[in-house]
């Protein structure tokens, strides 16, 4: 929002409108107005009505046709200064800062510690479990915020805020604040729920919650809990979707050379994600096969995990 307002300047209003991987369909043609549209860390679309497209995820292109028109666009320069993908990135984030900055004069000074909090975060590049899931960071307290948010007002309304205003100043805000409590609460609660479920077998974690839905749950739980496992596998349960999430331990000692790509593992099931993190989206209703899914990652990584 910050780059496009002082660097592109053709537009005086900007809406914004989440995006989630789910099953099925992940784009409606109707959100895209006319005027400029901008998809950021989210996967590819081949719409016209699209102008601005950044992401760094390997799995950015849900075919092999999104892919070729984002090729095509670049190969005749038509899209090469409007659409940017680069999988080396730690975020979105940081992707879109040095673009605008090397090559629009974007002047990143004012929002270095957002951009430094968005690699921490989407990294999961925390000092330690401890950091991760007891979170004494006001980014850390704002991502649970975000990351919890039923309202889809809310964030909306904070990315105006974050663009301006340091992130303590940004957690400072009373309605930000009214929210945080209740959901450190849940956050407390989810790790116990976690406690109660794990098992580890050959350095994976594995856990089902399927039975208690909920939006969203602090990732490093597992980790925080069973701090020598190298991998997680947890399915649980939201309002529109079973999910499987798949993850790699930040601090595990092992190289990452012998590491197992988990996003290669989940584009096999319909997801996608990084290297070291991945997730899997099944309908709220086919609980048993995204159960059977879990079964089958926890048997390839427990036989890779060494």
């Amino acid at each position: 929002m910050r780059f496009h307002r002082e660097c592109v300047k053709t537009v005086d209003k900007f809406s914004f409108h989440g995006l989630v991987h789910r099953a099925g369909a992940l784009f409606d043609e109707s959100a895209f107005i006319g005027g400029e549209n901008a998809i950021v860390d989210f996967k590819y679309s081949a719409s016209p009505k699209v102008t601005w497209w950044f992401d760094h995820h390997q799995s950015a292109f849900l075919n092999p046709a999104d892919e070729k028109d984002f090729r095509d666009g670049q190969a005749d320069g038509s899209q090469r200064m409007r659409k940017f993908f680069n999988p080396n990135y730690v975020s979105c984030t940081s992707l879109i800062a040095d673009i605008g900055r090397l090559d629009f004069g974007f002047d990143t000074a004012p929002v270095l510690e957002l951009i430094r909090w968005a690699d921490i975060v989407d990294g999961a590049r925390y000092e330690s479990p401890k950091a991760a899931v007891e979170m004494e960071a006001p980014a850390m307290k704002l991502t649970l915020v975000i990351e919890s948010a039923a309202d889809h007002a809310l964030v909306p309304r904070l990315i105006p805020l974050l663009t301006e205003m340091s992130l303590q100043q940004v957690l400072d805000q009373s309605f930000v604040q009214e929210l945080l409590g209740p959901l450190m609460e849940r956050h407390w609660a989810a790790l116990e729920l976690i406690r109660s479920r794990a098992t580890v077998k050959r350095g994976v974690i594995s856990f089902d919650i399927s039975d208690q839905p909920m939006e969203g749950y602090n990732k490093f739980i597992p980790y925080y809990l069973h701090p020598d496992a190298t991998y997680n596998v947890g399915l649980s349960k939201s309002s529109f979707r079973t999910k499987v999430s798949v993850g790699t331990n930040p601090w595990t000692k092992i190289e990452p050379s012998r590491l197992v790509n988990l996003a290669a593992i989940c584009e096999r099931y319909g997801g996608g994600g990084h290297a070291r993190v991945g997730a899997i989206s099944f309908p709220p209703d086919r609980e048993d096969e995204a159960r059977k899914a879990v079964g089958e990652i926890v048997t390839e990584l427990q036989g890779t995990s060494g």
